[in-house]
């Protein structure tokens, strides 16, 4: 059994300056999420936001091997976009990234702008995008609508991994023409567990919850209340196997010890669920579990206040 391995950008992969850039990046795409979500968001949408922040968190914590020593993890970043919408998407993604490094340290603090961006903003925006076009060229039928998913959610994983070489290259800790094609090659099989994911959700969700696919409202009342109760207990079902996770590096840590720059990873541990364990817990298995299972509870709860804050005042038009 392993506990969860750190998936994001670490602090001293990039310069001070660089990661600056990503802050004020981050914090304008942000900004413009808020304002668009503001606007488009439906009063019912909230659950779907925090029972998605949920599952997404908690999937993440389990890291599956992928070949030659290496992980992979579930982004998520287009099936938030996919039923929210890519502002909608990029809220969620951004709550799921500060959560997990402020409370677990995975992902440094001065570079995760950068994180939001590879996995919120650009993972977001270029499924959304792949997903539409993917939908008017084979259509709109179920078939049509898995092929997509799986499209977009590829693409996420190689866009967001290919930025982030760039980063890398900008910040002079490896060169472009090694970490471009270590980084690609990597994620595009990382890319296809991500793919098998989210066709799996986006099928499953089409049988019990077509509506949800068009950005409708969830029915009101009882239906409402058990999307959200079936959401969180498979999300808290997924934080029970995170002790399973694989021990493998992910792409990114695999890369970097490939390539020799791991020894830049300045991550200490002050975070107080660093490690992805809960403090006092000597059975490690148990302390995994109950750490992942409270981050999800507060990703859920982080989502939906985000949420309800941002819900019209008024009925969205339709």
């Amino acid at each position: 059994m392993y506990a969860p391995s750190a998936l994001h950008i670490p602090d001293g992969f990039l310069t001070p300056l660089v990661a600056s850039v990503g802050w004020i990046l981050a914090g304008g795409l942000v900004g413009l999420a808020l304002r668009q979500t503001r606007q488009q968001l439906r009063e019912r949408q909230v659950p779907v936001m925090g029972v998605l922040a949920a599952f997404i968190f908690a999937a993440q914590a389990i890291n599956f091997p992928v070949a030659a020593g290496t992980s992979g993890h579930l982004i998520g970043a287009a099936l938030a976009a996919i039923l929210l919408g890519p502002w909608g998407g990029l809220l969620v993604m951004t709550a799921v990234v500060s959560v997990q490094a402020l409370l677990f340290q995975d992902g440094g603090l001065i570079v995760m702008g950068w994180n939001i961006l590879n996995m919120g903003a650009l993972g977001a925006l270029s499924a959304y995008g792949v997903y539409r076009l993917a939908m008017r060229l084979v259509g709109a039928h179920r078939a049509g609508r898995l092929a997509a998913a799986f499209a977009a959610a590829w693409v996420s994983v190689e866009v967001g991994a290919m930025a982030a070489a760039i980063e890398l290259a900008v910040s002079g800790t490896a060169a472009l023409d090694l970490a471009l094609p270590a980084m690609a090659g990597v994620h595009a099989l990382i890319g296809v567990g991500e793919g098998i994911i989210t066709v799996g959700a986006v099928g499953l969700i089409s049988s019990s919850r077509p509506a949800l696919l068009d950005q409708a409202e969830v029915a009101p009342g009882r239906s409402s209340a058990y999307l959200v109760i079936a959401g969180l207990v498979v999300a808290l079902g997924l934080a029970l196997l995170s002790p399973l996770a694989s021990g493998d590096p992910d792409g990114l840590n695999a890369v970097a010890e490939t390539l020799g720059f791991a020894r830049l990873d300045a991550a200490r541990e002050w975070a107080p669920l660093a490690g992805y364990r809960l403090p006092g817990l000597e059975n490690p298995a148990s302390a995994t579990m109950v750490a992942v299972a409270a981050g999800t509870l507060i990703v859920f709860g982080a989502a939906v206040v985000v949420g309800r804050w941002l819900r019209p005042r008024r009925p969205a038009p339709e």
